[in-house]
């Protein structure tokens, strides 16, 4: 398939288009030189749509890497038929990580460090997860972006900063714990499991889905008689996200035991 019909196929507003096109345009640049490339950071949805252009262009060597395992935003990487497929930046690492620390009476939000850095005039795709905690923050950002942020991030709020770079293997990612919760179904419906993992009525559940405002796995799905599976992930803004985590077995009355868990 084509790279126009890919993204009239997959790209329903202007901003993801020009994020898979984006993605498109480094894999034909690895594949026609035969180097490696990376796109800039894409969120779990925009990650989503470019593995389903990827197969439809027929794009197999590619590998997602935000700098640790598990991030939430991460770049996609092609890899040069050369490249060992276990390494997954192919000997070329184009993230980099810094360490910003205040002052030790500061109280400051992911809110307030993503607010310093876009004052800097640095767009979001350029930056990674932002770690934050007592102690300060840790910023996955892109290689080239690194000394704008070493020379000009300097404050946070009203609170003076102290950054250095780090070495990756450095960064301290804290799990998100969920809310795991028992349910019972008559079926694994989307607007039952919906209903259920964001404490709604059947009727609004539904409603929301048929609207385009609750996601599976990270895409649109506007259809509540969907069945779901196991590690099926719902996302609604405005509720959070739960996750589908297991089938546990069968109740008295024929109904599916299952467990959710709910993020916040």
């Amino acid at each position: 398939m084509r790279k126009g019909e890919v993204l009239d196929h997959l790209a329903a507003d202007r901003e993801s288009r020009l994020a898979l096109a984006r993605v498109l345009d480094k894999a034909e640049y690895a594949r026609s030189r035969n180097a490696p490339a990376h796109s800039q950071f894409l969120s779990d949805g925009e990650r989503a749509l470019a593995r389903q252009a990827l197969a439809a262009a027929g794009v197999s060597r590619y590998r997602f890497w935000g700098g640790y395992p598990e991030a939430e935003r991460q770049v996609c990487l092609f890899l040069p038929d050369w490249a060992d497929e276990d390494d997954p930046t192919a000997g070329e690492e184009p993230l980099a990580a810094v360490e910003a620390v205040p002052p030790r009476e500061a109280e400051l939000s992911h809110r307030d460090y993503l607010g310093a850095l876009m004052g800097l005039g640095l767009s979001r795709d350029n930056l990674g997860d932002l770690l934050t905690g007592p102690e300060g923050c840790q910023a996955v950002c892109l290689r080239g972006v690194l000394p704008t942020l070493l020379s000009q991030w300097s404050q946070a709020g009203r609170y003076p900063l102290r950054v250095r770079e780090i070495p990756l293997d450095a960064l301290r990612p804290e799990r998100r714990g969920g809310t795991l919760r028992r349910e019972t179904f008559q079926s694994l419906r989307f607007d039952a499991v919906a209903a259920a993992g964001f404490r709604l009525s059947r009727a609004r559940a539904a409603a929301l889905i048929a609207g385009g405002q609750v996601q599976l796995n990270h895409l649109p799905c506007v259809k509540p008689d969907r069945l779901l599976e196991p590690g099926d992930s719902l996302t609604a803004r405005g509720y959070g996200k739960c996750v589908l985590v297991r089938v546990t077995g069968e109740s008295r009355k024929g109904r599916i035991q299952a467990e959710l868990e709910r993020y916040e």
